[in-house]
Formats: C-alpha cells, sequence, structure tokens
C-alpha cells in the first residue's frame, strides 16, 4: 500500500486527474501518486460506445448514482446525477461527445479577470490534447492522446433528415461544431475510435500504465482528507475500503484535487477547507476558511421529446429481443456491429431569441426512445430530441451530508429557479418539435409519444419540464475560479486554492461558468493547461483562430 512522499498527488483519475498524472509523470525526476476511488473501468460496457445506456442509469461499479437533495422548483424531486467511478471519471460513461464550447465562453472568463483563459489562449491546450480523425487544421490537431473521430452512421437517414429539417426550419447548417461556427445543425464529433470508447483515461494513462516506475496509480483508494499544516497542504488520508485502516501519503510539492464538482468541494469540506458554519454543522473544524467551496453549482437542465418511427431503422429494431446478445458477442468477437456506436451522432446549437450573442440551446438527437436517463425501455421504433438549456442563472450548491468520507454529498442544483431558465426551456421544446415537423422527416415521423400533443401551452410545458426535466450530466463550477477579490471564488487563475501554499483544484469544478456544450473537452483543456503551470513551462503561444461574430 503506497504510502510516504511523493512530489505530487493527484486525487480522483477522472477527465482532468488522468491528464495530470500522465503529464507530471513524463518529468522522471518527480514521483507522482494518483489515487482513485473506483476501479480499473475494464468491463466491455465502458470499451463499447453502445454500453452508455447501461452505464448512466443504474449506481455500479462505474458510476457513483448520486441523488439530489429534493430540488424545489422540480416538483421537489430528488434527481438522478450518474458521475464516472474509476479510471477515466465520467469520460468513461458519457456519451462520447466532443464539444468545446463557444468561443465567447472563454473570452468571457478572461473578462472576469483570469488572465490566460481566452479563447485565444485556450486554443493551443485544446489543440495538444487532440489527435482527430482528419488531421490538424485551422481548429483540431494532430497526434494528442484523445482520439476524436466523426461518427461512422453519419449517412443514416434519420441525422441527414433532422439536418436537413433543421435547414427547412430556418436554421443555420455548421460543419463543425468546433470549427468557424457552433451555430446550426450538424453532426457531432465523439470521442471514439474504431469502435471503442476513447476515455481520458484510455488516451493518458493506458499507454504509460506500468511503464513508467515514477507513477503510482492505487485505485479503491477513498480520499478521506487533504492534510494541511501552517497554511500548506502536506498530503492526503484516504483508504482502501469502509472500515479499512488510513494511509497517510505526504507531497513535497503539491496535492492536486481532481474528483469533479461534486466530489472535490466534498473533500475540501472534509479537509476543513469551506463555509465554517456549514464545517461546524458537522463538528469538523475549519483549516482554511473559504465561503465559495461547495458554492456556485451550475449544471444543463434536459428534457426529451420522443417520437415514434415509422419505419424499423433505429436502435430498438438492432437491439430488440434477441438481437441484443447478438449485438454484444458480435462486438466481443469481432468488433463490429451496432455496439461501435452511441446512437447520437447529429444536433444543433440554437439560440432562443434573436439578441443573444451565442447559442443557449443544445440539441441532441438519438436514434431510439430515450427517457429518464434509460431507465424507461420504449418497445419500438422512435427517436429522440434532447433539449438542453446551456446557459442557466439558476445556481446551486453541494455541502456535506455527512463528515464520514464514504457519504455522498448533498446536492441542490435549483434547476428552473430563474424565470429565464424557464423561458429558455419553453423556448426550445417549441423549436425542436417546429423542427421535427419539417418535411425532411415526413417518411420517418410518427406520433409525438412523450409529451404528447396536449402540453402546449406555457403553463403545461412548464409543468412538464418541472415533473420530467433532469441532468445532462455537466455539472460545474462549485470551486470557482476567480479573483481574490471574489467571495465565491475558491481558486485563482492557476488552480491554485487562494490563501493556501501547496494545494490545488483542478477539474470542471473550477469553472466560472458553464460553457455553451458538453464539459469533458474543455475539462482536459483545463488539466492540459495546468500541468504546463504546474511544470513551469511558458503557456502555449496564444492561436487566434476565425469565429462567427
Amino acid at each position: 500500500m503506497p504510502e510516504g512522499t511523493f512530489d505530487y498527488i493527484v486525487i480522483g483519475a477522472g477527465s482532468a486527474g488522468s491528464v495530470l498524472a500522465a503529464r507530471l509523470s513524463e518529468d522522471p525526476q518527480v514521483r507522482v501518486l494518483l489515487l482513485e476511488a473506483g476501479g480499473k473501468n475494464t468491463s466491455v460496457l465502458v470499451r463499447m460506445p453502445a454500453g452508455v445506456g447501461s452505464l448512466i442509469k443504474k449506481k455500479s461499479k462505474h458510476n457513483w448514482g448520486f441523488w439530489s437533495e429534493p430540488e424545489p422548483f422540480m416538483d421537489n424531486r430528488r434527481m438522478w446525477h450518474p458521475r464516472g467511478k474509476g479510471l477515466g471519471g465520467s469520460s468513461a460513461i458519457n456519451g462520447m461527445l466532443y464539444v468545446r464550447g463557444h468561443a465567447r465562453d472563454y473570452d468571457q472568463w478572461r473578462q472576469m479577470g483570469l488572465e490566460g483563459w481566452s479563447h485565444a489562449e485556450v486554443m493551443p491546450y485544446f489543440r495538444r490534447a487532440e489527435d482527430f480523425q482528419e488531421g490538424a487544421n485551422t481548429y483540431h490537431g494532430q497526434g494528442g492522446p484523445l482520439k476524436v473521430s466523426w461518427g461512422e452512421r453519419s449517412e443514416h437517414p434519420l441525422y441527414k433528415g433532422v439536418i436537413a429539417a433543421g435547414a427547412q426550419a430556418g436554421h443555420k447548417v455548421t460543419d463543425d461544431f468546433n470549427g468557424l461556427e457552433q451555430e446550426g445543425f450538424g453532426r457531432y464529433q465523439l470521442t471514439i475510435h474504431d469502435g471503442q470508447r476513447w476515455s481520458a483515461a484510455r488516451g493518458y494513462l493506458a499507454p504509460i500504465a506500468g511503464q513508467r516506475a515514477n507513477l503510482t496509480i492505487v485505485t479503491g483508494a477513498r480520499t478521506h482528507r487533504v492534510l494541511v499544516e501552517n497554511g500548506r497542504a502536506t498530503g492526503v488520508e484516504y483508504s482502501l475500503g469502509q472500515g479499512k485502516a488510513v494511509v497517510t501519503a505526504l507531497a513535497s510539492r503539491e496535492v492536486l484535487v481532481c474528483a469533479g464538482a461534486f466530489q472535490s468541494p466534498q473533500i475540501l469540506q472534509l479537509s476543513g477547507i469551506g463555509d465554517p458554519e456549514q464545517l461546524g454543522k458537522h463538528g469538523i473544524a475549519t483549516v482554511h476558511a473559504r465561503k465559495g467551496v461547495g458554492q456556485n453549482l451550475q449544471d444543463h437542465l434536459d428534457v426529451t421529446l420522443n417520437w415514434a418511427c415509422t419505419q424499423p431503422i433505429t436502435l430498438y429494431n438492432d437491439i430488440r429481443g434477441l438481437r441484443m446478445l447478438k449485438v454484444g458477442l458480435e462486438y466481443l468477437l469481432t468488433g463490429k456491429g451496432t455496439g461501435r456506436q452511441n446512437g447520437l451522432e447529429a444536433g444543433a446549437f440554437l439560440k432562443s431569441r434573436p439578441d443573444l450573442d451565442r447559442p443557449d440551446l443544445q440539441l441532441h438527437f438519438v436514434l431510439a426512445i430515450m427517457q429518464e436517463h434509460a431507465k424507461v425501455a420504449a418497445k419500438r421504433d422512435g427517436f429522440t430530441m434532447h433539449v438542453c438549456q446551456l446557459r442557466p442563472e439558476s445556481r446551486g450548491t453541494v455541502s456535506l451530508g455527512s463528515a464520514d468520507p464514504y457519504a455522498d454529498p448533498a446536492i441542490l442544483c435549483d434547476f428552473m429557479a430563474a424565470e429565464e431558465d424557464r423561458r429558455a426551456v419553453r423556448e426550445g421544446v417549441r423549436i425542436a418539435r417546429e423542427v421535427v415537423n419539417q418535411p425532411a422527416l415526413d417518411p420517418y415521423r410518427g406520433e409525438e409519444i412523450w409529451p404528447g400533443e396536449g402540453v402546449r401551452s406555457d403553463d403545461d410545458i412548464d409543468a412538464w419540464v418541472r415533473a420530467k426535466g433532469e441532468t445532462i450530466y455537466h455539472p460545474v463550477g462549485t470551486c470557482k475560479m476567480g479573483v481574490a477579490s471574489d467571495p465565491l471564488a475558491v481558486v485563482d487563475k492557476d488552480c491554485k486554492v487562494i490563501g493556501l501554499e501547496g494545494l490545488r483544484v483542478v477539474d470542471a469544478s473550477v469553472m466560472p461558468t458553464l460553457v455553451g456544450g458538453n464539459t469533458n473537452a474543455p475539462t482536459i483543456m483545463i488539466a492540459e493547461k495546468i500541468a504546463d503551470q504546474i511544470r513551469g513551462r511558458a503557456p502555449l503561444a496564444p492561436e487566434e483562430v476565425p469565429v462567427a461574430a
């Protein structure tokens, strides 16, 4: 059991922790300890893109499976929050979309006083991480650890149909959501390579595991707390199971917390770093007062509209009955077939009102009827349009449910607390319906299954959203990056915890605001950038690339 002294201790082997462990251990002169609470994630369900539906819907060795506190603006429901557990973190169970967000998201961070985080300054880190299927160009990189590809079924009539329907409804069509212009309908890029999920662990850790004597990876390691002495983080206490002996590992340089938007603030709070009033409720002595820990939670709310499909061309037809067994066997034996796809290769970024400076809605088009995180299995051919609000005004919290490090955090997103959020989702539902009712989808569109034709008025749509809306798995912001004068800031522009030495938080929790899209690629970018900062390297030169006005 590793103990003793390391140069760096990384807590969490998710999208950020995998990057940091790999990049820091490139220097053979430093010793790196990577602690991961989950396992190695070697299951075929993780490797096979089609396994995503099974991975996200239930608590398992791959999925923390958190439940929120009752959400006051969502009919007081406790809402399901799948989060990845094991090497790769949530990149091992997510939908595998490669989306960076809008260029103005990062320029906004710079305008908040965060030097080094403009779009031009983060672009070279996106590109360094990437190995794009078509090679390097103005917007994409080649040779990086993260494989990025186009979907294999982009010629599917439903994917082509929804893009054409978007154009018929008066929306733009874009050839690359990560290119010149995000707005419009188009194809998604995926973190899939040769029919296999390409998680952060697959890209960054797998090639070096067991190859570097200076990198120690410990799975099944639950962090109890970060040790702080005289204003400096000195190490970590962890155990390899509930009731097992507590192990102390020391860090001569830094402790890097990379446990995600829910568990990074939880670990800080367990360590006595946070709001003294909240810590006192659990009998935890304050080591370092930072009221912003666990505040500023932002997440993307999502609703799913379902239609029947009049032709047997959806995923249901591929997996119905014993065909599901065939899909699994074919993938295991040959790596071929339906198991290679995620069923989500087309969508859109749109504005809910024309005066906005960037899209505030994201549509995900799925070749199946998807309800309640794939927990509801529809026994018929159909398709789904996800409507996701990108820029919520609502803010939530993450707090301790208990001082027990094995307890789940207390999560409250406060979804739909703001009227603007309700308006945007309402408009998104109407836009989705308008698109699906265009002539391009006439050969395939059957009845609207969910919410159904009867749900039309503002009040009816709002009631349906309260009853059926869910997260689409993009929590951020709970260890906010900001300037020292910001009372909610937890870390500075270099992701160092403000007021402490030797401690950083590096993951989606540091994002001050949500980006306009999926959060895996931005999290990897953040870790790439901070790895350079930790190693004392000069930042990569900014890259000004053309973007739509």
